[in-house]
């Protein structure tokens, strides 16, 4: 006797061809941060031609909130998908490859969102029977770290409960899912160092202060930074990307500036890296005569998930017939982790089976994994949703 889940995942199938479709439309159409507008547009049709109810009473200049349920007291539990686009040029040569030139769906933004309409469809027809409501949070400009923020500014957050979402794993195989208690993905903070001397003729150093000598000793000290303030089973990443400095091969310049990311999966951790980081850049400037100013580009903190939620999430995976697996944490940041820092949230990995990893102008992915991502976050909203409705039953 079939149960209700296989129910879902035979019905996900049936709309596999219409969100295939949905994603390569989007594929085809990729637009940057908070530059979302035809990508709003196709949503919010896609979903009113489903009878699904848009929550404009939560504004937002790109992205929407949809609705699904209410027809029964009960909690409001979100799911999350990101539909922003990087600006990367598309090298994949599909025939619904981007035609934005130097914009890509090159972290698989696509996917998810065609991912979470699919599970829109599948709750709406099950609408009748869900204990409570299920709000789509279709989330812009998730690549700038901003569009969390906008969505809670909306008041979209108010009164939920849980929130759940997933991104895609191109090194996961199609039919698994990554499922973690606790850290899944790191904090991503950004610095910039400005090292200044005092400029001079380069054949004369001595009559100068060079700065870039003490900018290359900073890049040296800062590897000291993780390797020894962060213990053997912590982890941290301090990685300096650019270096700019001078403006000719025979003037030593004023000024070197240095640009770079931290990475780190505990906020203790993260809290004493980035002091350690400053004491550093700050004291072996100053030790080579030049001074030192950082300024942090704080990122999304770490996606922590909640341990009931990932219980519930294997529980998902497995009626569905999907292999439930513990993944390996990943440095890439992901602002999801600002739903968390309100509500209990997770945040899972979902298998793609692709050549190529995220931010790649190859990456691409095995679109049999779109059908199982939306039974599994149909599947998922619709357990959370129970559990949660028992525990306010609990309460009272």
């Amino acid at each position: 006797m079939q149960t209700a889940s296989d129910k879902l995942k035979d019905r996900a199938a049936e709309l596999g061809e219409e969100l295939v479709a949905i994603r390569r439309e989007l594929h085809r159409h990729p637009e940057l941060s908070h530059e979302e507008v035809e990508t709003t547009r196709r949503i919010r049709g896609w979903l009113q031609a489903a009878g699904i109810r848009i929550a404009d009473e939560y504004p937002l200049r790109t992205g929407l909130i949809a609705e699904i349920g209410g027809l029964r007291e009960g909690p409001v539990v979100a799911v999350r998908a990101d539909i922003d686009a990087l600006p990367i040029q598309e090298e994949t040569g599909l025939p619904y490859a981007s035609e934005h030139p130097g914009k890509m769906h090159a972290c698989g933004h696509d996917f998810h969102t065609a991912a979470a309409i699919g599970a829109a469809l599948l709750l709406k027809e099950r609408e009748a029977d869900l204990p409570g409501t299920v709000r789509l949070l279709f989330q812009p400009a998730e690549e700038k770290a901003t569009g969390a923020g906008k969505v809670i500014a909306s008041g979209a957050l108010s009164n939920v409960s849980a929130v759940v979402g997933l991104h895609n794993k191109p090194d996961l195989p199609v039919g698994t899912v990554g499922i973690k208690n606790g850290p899944l993905m790191a904090a991503a903070d950004g610095f910039v160092v400005e090292v200044a001397g005092r400029g001079s003729h380069a054949a004369v150093p001595e009559a100068g202060i060079d700065p870039i000598v003490a900018a290359a000793h900073i890049v040296t000290a800062l590897q000291t930074v993780a390797s020894r303030n962060v213990g053997a089973l912590q982890s941290a990443v301090v990685s300096v990307t650019k270096l700019h400095s001078g403006t000719s091969w025979n003037i030593i310049p004023d000024k070197a500036v240095l640009d770079g990311t931290v990475r780190t999966f505990d906020e203790e951790v993260r809290e004493r890296v980035l002091r350690r980081f400053r004491e550093v850049a700050e004291g072996v400037a100053s030790a080579l005569g030049a001074e030192a100013s950082v300024r942090w580009v704080e990122g999304p903190p770490p996606v922590n998930n909640d341990a009931e939620l990932a219980k519930l999430a294997e529980a998902s995976a497995q009626a569905l017939g999907l292999a439930a697996i513990e993944p390996s944490p990943s440095p890439a940041g992901e602002d999801f982790a600002f739903y968390q820092k309100e509500v209990p949230g997770l945040f899972a990995f979902f298998g793609t089976s692709g050549p190529q990893e995220w931010h790649h102008p190859a990456f691409d992915l095995d679109e049999r994994a779109l059908p199982l991502a939306a039974a599994f976050l149909a599947e998922l909203a619709e357990r959370v949703l129970r559990h949660k409705g028992q525990e306010q039953k609990g309460r009272e």
